[in-house]
């Protein structure tokens, strides 16, 4: 009986000092990123009542940002600049103006805007009626659109002015707001009959109080990439300390900085920035399509602190002449936060020789958000590499039967953190072992303790007899110098089964042949992982947010 009650006291103790040694690295990481700061005590009041009565998502997070900051400068985009406080307003406004159209409480509202202060007022608006947020990619065809709008229940769109037509050609039939007008400083365009209202004209019209809270917190749904499928919608009630925490502990991002948020809002990367900056007071920086010039002027016109994009964006901007790269000052720049796909070859290592080391690459999923985060000192050591997993958060690998795999070995990831989704808005989940929940992907840990991921579970194919994952072909290719990109699929074989055919988008039209770069391949890899063909291509089909679509190369493949 004694040594029952000694083990319970036991494993008391170790729970108690666990969670000391999380409360204490909590309170390390707020305070170094410059979160925890005094407050007056009528200002830290009204802040615990906000957050008490609002919750932690877009509506409470950016009410109490601008009880906080509200002369800090929240947006910066092509209009100019505009502060939390007036945001704060003119989302109220917006919320009313909303409500007046027929939106509820409970009610699925689309967005599909590109990056600028529509996006982030429509989004606040529509979380303080306690409706859904539905991220619709902006590079929907038709079909998509409907099909997505319909399956969620969709009762109202705001979207930009430029996607009017896509959306009649979806066939979405319920309330539009415009978000982005060519006559967005004329707050009165779209309050003449036949004409659309514009968020301009619903701030203008309705008053700027403050309203009640609504009976259920908002969620906001941001769909998966749909690389290899239908896109599904992955809901999250609101954000949390606990998930801004696990992200700050690897990646040194600090309260007040000026951020070029180029990746795309709807995407959960670009999204992520935006709930940072619900807890750090971050200026975002937008613009409302990417180039890669004028990301690198936007940056040093606004002397943004850090740069968050997916790896395609940090290729276009190697890709520009050098005479363009050194007309912009990007000293300012502290961190480039890099997420969304994998780093391609020696892309990292070329961008941090390039502009220095500030390159932190993330790696994570829509339905469980980040997962490891590999520093500059990670990405020199391994480059590619997914780095080690931030605070708070639990990785481990398992075989298809579910059993952790031996130290050194390839395994499926699975993920525990305080960030996993409630499940697809349309039924199902991810699978899940042990409380944690799969990626996706397959990977290995390095001797160092770093992530490698070494392609999806469901990409891996059986070449006469051996495993290959295209991915570890793509890097390989990708760092031939006649090459600026490549992927890999794999198709059928009479012979093997499967085999890998590689399609390549050359520095130039004669820059190299296919027996070339089979010989890198096979200088590089095993024999069987070489390539049976290649296809070159002028460029590889992508989605917005830069993922490859791997279905349309497979469909030409066929």
């Amino acid at each position: 009986m004694r040594d029952r009650d000694a083990g319970a006291r036991s494993g008391r103790f170790a729970s108690a000092v666990s969670l000391a040694r999380h409360e204490l690295t909590t309170l390390r990481v707020l305070g170094t990123s410059g979160v925890v700061r005094p407050y007056s005590p009528r200002t830290l009041a009204r802040l615990v009542s906000t957050l008490r009565r609002w919750g932690l998502g877009p509506a409470g997070g950016f009410t109490s940002l601008a009880l906080r900051h509200p002369d800090r400068v929240g947006v910066i985009d092509e209009r100019g600049e505009t502060t939390w406080g007036e945001i704060h307003a003119r989302s109220n406004a917006i919320a009313r103006g909303l409500r007046g159209l027929g939106v509820r409480e409970g009610d699925a509202v689309a967005v599909l805007c590109r990056n600028h202060r529509g996006f982030v007022e429509g989004t606040i608006a529509v979380a303080k009626l306690g409706a859904d947020v539905l991220y619709l990619n902006t590079a929907f065809a038709a079909p998509q659109l409907g099909e997505v709008c319909g399956r969620e229940g969709v009762v109202a769109v705001v979207h930009d002015e430029e996607f009017d037509g896509l959306v009649d050609q979806a066939g979405v039939r319920c309330t539009r707001v415009l978000a982005w007008t060519e006559a967005d400083g004329d707050e009165s365009a779209g309050a003449g009959p036949g004409t659309r209202p514009t968020l301009n004209w619903l701030a203008a019209s309705s008053p700027t109080a403050d309203l009640e809270p609504p009976g259920r917190v908002s969620r906001s749904v941001i769909l998966t990439s749909g690389t290899t499928g239908a896109p599904k919608g992955a809901p999250r009630s609101e954000g949390s300390f606990a998930a801004g925490v696990s992200l700050l502990s690897r990646l040194p991002l600090r309260a007040g900085w000026r951020s070029h948020v180029a990746a795309p809002l709807f995407h959960t990367w670009g999204w992520a920035h935006l709930a940072l900056a619900m807890l750090l007071g971050t200026t975002l920086v937008l613009r409302r399509k990417f180039d890669p010039e004028e990301c690198l002027r936007a940056v040093a016109d606004t002397r943004s602190d850090s740069l968050v994009v997916i790896p395609v964006m940090l290729q276009r901007i190697l890709q520009l002449p050098p005479e363009t790269l050194d007309r912009y000052d990007l000293s300012s720049v502290r961190v480039v936060a890099s997420s969304g796909s994998a780093l391609p070859g020696d892309l990292g290592i070329e961008w941090m020789d390039r502009f220095g080391d500030t390159l932190y690459n993330i790696y994570g999923s829509t339905e469980v958000a980040w997962v490891t985060i590999a520093t500059p000192e990670d990405l020199r050591a391994r480059p590619g590499t997914a780095g080690r997993p931030p605070h708070a958060t639990d990785v481990r690998l398992y075989d298809d039967a579910g059993s952790a795999v031996p130290a050194g070995e390839s395994g499926r990831i699975f993920v525990g953190n305080s960030m996993l989704f409630e499940g697809y808005t349309g039924g199902g989940s991810k699978d899940v072992v042990d409380g944690l929940m799969a990626t996706g992907d397959v990977g290995r840990f390095d001797e160092g303790g770093r992530l490698v991921v070494e392609g999806r579970d469901d990409e891996m194919i059986v070449s006469g007899g051996e495993n290959v994952f295209p991915q570890e072909v793509e890097d390989c290719l990708a760092r031939h110098d006649a090459v600026k990109e490549a992927a890999a699929i794999g198709v059928d074989d009479p012979d093997y089964g499967s085999r890998l055919r590689a399609f390549v988008v050359p520095t130039s039209q004669d820059a190299v042949t296919e027996d070339e770069l089979r010989d890198h391949v096979k200088q590089n890899l095993a024999r069987y992982k070489v390539p049976r063909e290649i296809v070159f291509l002028t460029e590889l089909p992508r989605n917005a947010t830069g993922k490859i679509l791997k279905r349309e190369l497979a469909d030409r493949a066929d």
